[in-house]
């Protein structure tokens, strides 16, 4: 397995092209609990251009009935990025000052994570938002509620030789 760069631009410029919008290749989640996730994985998925095929506990997307739970699951994409150990992009918790575009936030109620942002660009220091479900295009992140958040930073992209 070798080590590649998060291309963190690429990320971030497909963040912002379809973040008012739907990319027609992946299923549309709205009517299905949120498209948040999926958004971000796309999203993700556009700066690592692998995926981890690994049954019940991988990462990747074919179609609607051919996915991993990480690919459109909040919690599940946080425990994948914070626990991988295999191909595909890995994070790590961090603070928010230590994020970077192309890096997500997981929002929470205090006890659940419920939505999935990324994190497009800064203005001033503050992470401007890309999402879907409550389709957002560089909306601040000091414009949101929620009770806690939980930010990840990805760190490297692993795929085989």
């Amino acid at each position: 397995m070798i080590t590649v760069t998060y291309n963190r631009d690429t990320a971030a410029e497909y963040a912002k092209k379809w973040a008012l919008s739907r990319n027609l290749r992946y299923f549309n989640f709205d009517g299905m609990g949120g498209d948040c996730t999926n958004f971000a994985s796309q999203c993700l998925f556009a700066g690592c251009k692998v995926m981890n095929y690994k049954k019940d506990v991988g990462w990747y997307y074919n179609s609607l009935y051919d996915r991993s739970a990480a690919w459109s699951g909040v919690k599940y994409l946080y425990k994948f990025l914070t626990t991988n150990s295999g191909v595909g992009p890995v994070g790590v918790k961090a603070e928010i000052n230590d994020l970077k575009k192309g890096d997500l936030i997981f929002l929470s109620n205090g006890e659940n994570l419920y939505h999935t942002l990324v994190v497009a660009d800064f203005e001033n220091g503050e992470p401007l938002i890309c999402c879907h479900t409550a389709d957002s295009y560089m909306r601040p992140l000091g414009t949101y509620y929620y009770a806690d958040y939980n930010p990840v930073h990805i760190t490297e992209v692993r795929k085989y030789r």
